[in-house]
C-alpha cells in the first residue's frame, strides 16, 4: 500500500504491547484547522485493511468538515480489535497518550465501536478527546444529529427529485438500525414515511419495531435493495454501494448515514446512468461532526472532569447548524444537475475549492504575521 502517495499529511502507527493497543491515526488535511475525526474500533482482517480504512475515512472527513463550513481538517483513527473483548481502560488510555503526542493536530471523537464513555477514558490522557458524556461537559451521543442531518439531506433530495421537501407517503429502506439508523427511523416515522428496515443484529431490529410497530423488516440487505422503495438509506459500514447492489437497487434516491458508501469511483456514474439520485454520504452525515465541533466552544483546553461542569456545548446551536445540511445538499444537487456531473463529483469540487481557498488565505496570513 502506497501510504506516502495517498496525499495524507501524516499517518501514525500506534503500538502499546502492555495494553494490546494496535492503532492507526491518519491525518489527511489540516488546511482548514486541526483534523477532527472519530476513532473506529473494529476487528480488521489485516493491518493493510485497517490502514486502507483509516486513509479513506480521514480523507472523507476533510471533505465532510469542509462542506459543513467548519474550520476543521480531516482525520480518522482505527483501533484493530474486537471492541466487545479487547477494549480496556489501559488500552484506551494508551491510545489517548498517542493522541496527546500529536499536540492537537488530531482531535478524536466516537465512531463505530466507541462511545461517549470510552472518550471519557481517553480524555484522562489527552486534551484532544471530544464527543464526551454529558455528565463530563461533553455533547453526548453525536448519532442524534448525524441522523438529523441525514434526514435534512433526504428532505433536500426529495425536494430536488419530487418538488416537495417531505418523505410523507414515501417508502424508505434503512439498512442498519444501530446508533444512527434507529434515530433516522424516528425522524422518518414522524414525517409520515413508510419505513422498511434490516440489520445483521436482530436485537437492533426488534428495538425499532417495539418503538414503531408499523415499521416493516426484511431478512437482510440483499432483500432490502431489491424491495421497491423511494429512498434507500445505507446506515451501516462503508462500501454499501457496489456494482452488484446498484445493478438491482429498486430506489429513486440514495441517502444514508454510512461513511464511504461508494465501493469505487465508477459507482457514482452508474447511479447517475440509472437515474438514481445520490446524496453524497459525507455531505448528509455531517450532523455528528457539527455536534462534536460545538462541544469545543469556549474550551481553551482539557474538558472538565467534574460531572455536571459546563463545557459550552449548546444542542440547540448545533441542531440549527445541522439544519443547514438541507440547503447545502440542495445546492450540491442543483449544481451537479446544471454541470451534468454526478453529485459525488460536485460535492468533491465544492469541498476542494473551500479547502484550497481558505488554506491559501491561512498561509498568506501566516506569512504576513496576521
Amino acid at each position: 500500500m502506497d501510504v506516502l502517495g495517498s496525499g495524507h499529511e501524516q499517518v501514525v502507527f500506534c503500538s502499546d504491547p502492555a495494553s494490546g493497543l494496535r492503532a492507526v491515526i491518519a491525518i489527511h488535511s489540516t488546511a482548514l484547522g486541526p483534523a477532527l475525526g472519530g476513532t473506529r474500533f473494529y476487528p480488521y482482517a489485516s493491518e493493510d485493511a485497517a490502514v486502507a480504512d483509516a486513509l479513506a475515512l480521514s480523507r472523507a472527513m476533510s471533505y465532510k468538515n469542509s462542506l459543513a463550513g467548519l474550520d476543521l481538517g480531516g482525520g480518522k483513527a482505527v483501533i484493530i480489535g474486537d471492541p466487545h473483548t479487547d477494549k480496556t481502560e489501559a488500552l484506551l488510555r494508551a491510545y489517548g497518550r498517542f493522541v496527546e503526542s500529536l499536540g492537537g493536530r488530531y482531535l478524536t471523537a466516537c465512531d463505530v465501536g466507541t462511545y461517549n464513555a470510552d472518550l471519557d477514558v481517553v480524555a484522562r490522557e489527552t486534551r484532544f478527546a471530544h464527543g464526551r458524556s454529558v455528565a463530563y461537559g461533553g455533547c453526548g451521543d453525536s448519532s442524534v444529529l448525524t441522523a438529523y442531518g441525514v434526514f435534512q439531506g433526504m428532505r433536500a433530495a426529495a425536494q430536488h427529485r419530487w418538488g416537495k421537501p417531505s418523505l410523507a407517503g414515501r417508502t424508505v429502506g434503512v439498512a442498519g438500525v444501530g446508533k444512527v439508523g434507529s434515530w433516522l427511523v424516528d425522524r422518518l416515522v414522524e414525517d409520515g414515511a413508510d419505513v422498511v428496515v434490516t440489520d445483521v443484529d436482530a436485537g437492533a431490529v426488534e428495538r425499532v419495531l417495539a418503538r414503531h410497530p408499523a415499521v416493516d423488516a426484511v431478512a437482510d440487505t440483499a432483500t432490502l435493495v431489491r424491495t421497491p422503495t423511494d429512498v434507500y438509506a445505507p446506515c451501516a459500514l462503508g462500501r454499501a454501494l457496489d456494482d452488484e447492489t446498484v445493478a438491482v437497487l429498486e430506489a429513486e434516491i440514495v441517502c444514508g448515514g454510512a461513511n464511504n458508501q461508494l465501493a469505487h469511483e465508477g459507482i457514482a456514474a452508474e447511479l447517475m446512468r440509472r437515474g438514481i439520485l445520490y446524496a453524497p454520504d459525507y455531505l448528509v452525515n455531517a450532523g455528528g461532526v457539527i455536534q462534536v465541533e460545538d462541544e469545543r466552544h469556549g474550551l481553551p483546553g482539557r474538558l472538565p472532569l467534574i460531572p455536571g461542569a459546563h463545557a459550552g456545548f449548546s444542542f440547540d446551536r448545533a441542531k440549527a447548524k445541522a439544519e443547514t445540511i438541507f440547503d447545502t445538499t440542495l445546492r450540491v444537487l442543483r449544481a451537479a444537475e446544471e454541470a451534468q456531473v454526478s453529485p459525488a463529483v460536485m460535492a468533491d469540487r465544492m469541498a476542494e475549492e473551500r479547502m484550497a481557498s481558505v488554506g491559501r488565505l491561512a498561509t498568506l496570513r501566516l506569512r504576513r504575521g496576521w
